[in-house]
């Protein structure tokens, strides 16, 4: 479904993904955890081209492209296989959230508005927002606003689901909201692959956690590997320390 070869990305002189091979099978739920600033987030961005990675082959389905040789009509058609769903929302806020659903099917997949109304009416609805259509960003919270992101992107029916730390900015009873609905998403059989600090989604909703740190991934396996039987002594040390911080926190 995915294969990521060899993927590597610089910003100046600082390589941020340093040779990353990654391979996703149809329905797979991956979650990739690790420090900040180690790659997450910037991996990806470039699965859709986002960012352009510096070197490597990315395949979404039956498309192959090598960065450094892809056509932009071929980053189009391969972009139009994902859907991203952002950490700060990225919503219009000069548009209801019907229109700002509705955006993307009608602009860039030119379907009919009427049908795009329907389509959009739908995946609000499967947020529990319905009730919100003609609302405006400014006029719900932010948990609410990262819904309607999810819906965006839902809309568009990707083969693949990107997300990029999706309740970062969400105090913690929001963020169980925006995880409820992420849960009932990945029952659907989408491919995702999320960016995420939230270590009970990754351990509870994904069948793969992928740990990351300074470039590279250390480790790859299910959730309970990684979280109860990890092989790579980095692992188990992350995993103590976060397992830590969240009991002081409770404290």
């Amino acid at each position: 479904m995915i294969e990521l070869a060899n993927i590597e990305k610089s910003f100046g002189d600082k390589k941020i993904l340093k040779g990353i091979n990654l391979s996703v099978d149809e329905g797979d739920v991956v979650a990739l955890i690790g420090p900040s600033e180690t790659g997450k987030t910037t991996l990806l961005r470039t699965i859709n081209f986002l960012e352009k990675a510096d070197k490597g082959t990315i395949q979404i389905a039956d498309q192959v492209l090598d960065v450094n040789q892809a056509k932009e009509s071929e980053i189009i058609d391969l972009r139009g296989k994902t859907a991203m769903v952002f950490q700060n929302y990225s919503l219009f806020k000069n548009k209801t959230l019907l229109e700002n659903v509705m955006e993307g099917l009608v602009i860039v997949q030119g379907i009919d508005k009427s049908e795009a109304e329907s389509i959009a009416k739908a995946e609000i609805e499967r947020v529990g927002l319905g009730h919100k259509l003609d609302a405006y960003p400014k006029e719900i919270s932010g948990g609410q606003q990262q819904r309607i992101g999810i819906a965006r992107a839902l809309a568009l029916k990707p083969q693949v689901l990107l997300l990029d730390e999706p309740t970062s900015s969400l105090d913690p009873e929001t963020s169980v909201e925006v995880l409820k609905i992420l849960k009932e998403v990945a029952k659907s059989g989408i491919t995702m692959i999320i960016a995420t600090h939230e270590m009970a989604f990754a351990e509870n909703v994904s069948n793969r956690v992928v740990f990351m740190e300074d470039g590279y991934i250390i480790e790859d396996g299910s959730p309970d590997q990684i979280f109860n039987h990890a092989h790579e002594q980095r692992t188990i040390d992350f995993v103590q320390e976060i397992s830590r911080d969240i009991f002081e926190e409770g404290e």
